[in-house]
């Protein structure tokens, strides 16, 4: 039985990207980027210089990296996409699927499946940084801090949603790759949109419009789902900062689709 085209693009899609070297670098960049944050944030941190009374969040603390680590993840996919029209060979990716829908499904599904495992990686990764460092500084169950663990309800959501944000930040990148079509521009408009927002706010001076800038901001917003203490001081809540995020990126691809639908590959 033949396989249906959707899925046929999606083997290889995913074929291209396992087998360029760039791929695992930047995804290694990645993931060694966000947990080095997160050994260099919870080792500076004593629990003698903290309060009282101390109330850190230690769970978000230790993603902290993810601010970071995730311009590797928004290159990787903005070059997987920008790439073939700088090369040339989306051509013949049109001529072996020309239905340029799931051309787009598989890229996006590839990518969306790349950007969640590395996210599952990096979270790992920081969670276990955080385990080794935050108990020599004091932070410990006699002191109110018992383990980083995804036993905890709070922790786990942080993790799942740290995962979940990685894989919505991979497809924001990749949906201004097919609009824009060019490498430079695309990432471009991606980190002015990560990292925007958060610079204007500090040149803002009304607290109702900074309040507004962080709560619609995508970065601030979707890593929100980091925090696990003090949750009413946060500017929008955990999931519905995921929910801000993902309006982003399906933004992005839908544009990204109608565009690459419309045009000739040139």
């Amino acid at each position: 039985m033949t396989a249906p085209p959707a899925l046929r693009a999606l083997r290889a899609e995913w074929t291209k990207l396992r087998t360029l070297p760039s791929t695992g670098w930047l995804a290694l960049l990645t993931v060694a980027g966000t947990v080095g944050v997160g050994f260099a944030v919870t080792g500076s941190l004593d629990h003698a210089h903290c309060g009282p009374p101390c109330t850190l969040d230690l769970t978000k603390l230790t993603l902290a990296g993810v601010r970071l680590g995730q311009v590797g993840i928004v290159v990787l996919a903005v070059l997987a996409v920008t790439a073939e029209y700088s090369t040339r060979t989306i051509q013949p990716t049109l001529m072996a699927v020309p239905r340029r829908f799931p051309v787009v499904l598989g890229k996006l599904g590839a990518l969306a499946v790349l950007g969640t495992t590395t996210g599952a990686l990096l979270v790992a990764g920081s969670l276990a940084a955080g385990r080794t460092m935050l108990p020599g500084n004091g932070f410990t169950a006699a002191h109110g801090f018992p383990a980083l663990s995804l036993a905890d309800d709070l922790t786990r959501r942080a993790a799942v949603g740290t995962v979940l944000y990685t894989g919505l930040v991979t497809l924001l990148g990749a949906g201004l790759g097919l609009l824009l079509r060019d490498t430079a521009g695309a990432l471009t408009a991606a980190l002015a949109l990560l990292y925007g927002s958060p610079v204007v706010a500090l040149f803002v001076t009304d607290p109702t419009w900074q309040h507004r800038i962080h709560r619609f901001a995508p970065m601030d917003a979707g890593l929100t789902i980091q925090a696990t203490r003090d949750l009413a001081a946060e500017h929008i809540g955990p999931w519905a900062g995921l929910g801000v995020l993902s309006l982003y990126a399906a933004a992005a691809v839908v544009a990204g689709l109608l565009v690459f639908q419309r045009r000739d590959a040139r």
